[in-house]
This record gives C-alpha cells, sequence and structure tokens, in this order.
C-alpha cells in the first residue's frame, strides 16, 4: 500500500549509508555504523533495485577490510604504503560510482 513511501525511505537510508562510508575516510568509525545499517536493513531492500546498492556497500566493506590489513602487515616491506594508498582509490571509486549510480535511479552491477 505504501510501497513508492517505502521506496524512497529506503533510498534516503541508502543514501545516508553511502554518506557514512564516504565519512569514513575521515572520522573511521562512522564505516562500522554503515555496515550495521546494511546489515540490519538488507531485508527490507530484499528483492528491489536497491538490494544491489547494499550488496556493493557491503562488499566496499568487506574488500576494503582485507586490503587494509594486508596494507598494514606489508608496512614492513615498504609496499604496504601502495597498497594502502590503491585501497583508498578503490574505496573512493566504489562510494562515489554508487552514488552516482543510486542518484541515477540506477541498481549496482554485481
Amino acid at each position: 500500500m505504501n510501497a513508492p513511501a517505502s521506496d524512497e525511505a529506503n533510498k534516503t537510508l541508502t543514501m545516508v549509508i553511502y554518506a557514512l562510508y564516504a565519512s569514513s575516510i575521515l572520522v573511521g568509525v562512522t564505516i562500522l555504523v554503515a555496515i550495521v545499517m546494511n546489515y540490519v536493513k538488507r531485508d527490507d531492500v530484499a528483492g528491489t533495485w536497491l538490494e544491489s546498492h547494499f550488496r556493493w556497500q557491503i562488499r566496499t566493506f568487506w574488500f576494503g577490510l582485507l586490503w587494509s590489513v594486508l596494507g598494514v602487515l606489508s608496512l614492513v616491506v615498504v609496499v604496504g604504503f601502495a597498497v594502502l594508498f590503491a585501497n583508498l582509490v578503490w574505496f573512493i571509486y566504489r562510494i562515489v560510482k554508487g552514488w552516482i549510480r543510486l542518484n541515477e535511479g540506477r541498481p549496482m552491477y554485481s
């Protein structure tokens, strides 16, 4: 009955989560809030075009965490700085790409 309003609320929520991911570059703790929100609200977007955005955000978190850990561990051999920088660029790309597609009303590809 209120599906359009619910869709709009879920789109706003998805935008807020992208903002939390973006702000985590400066305020690290917001990424934890974002990933918790992704998992808590995941069922609300199941079967909609926003589900792909949630999947995109969750994968961004986990792969970003993986490469951050690998980058920190490899700092002793100096290559870690390059890994961490590449991870940061990739993380920013994922946020920007997702945010643009969300604003266009388009789903993310897996």
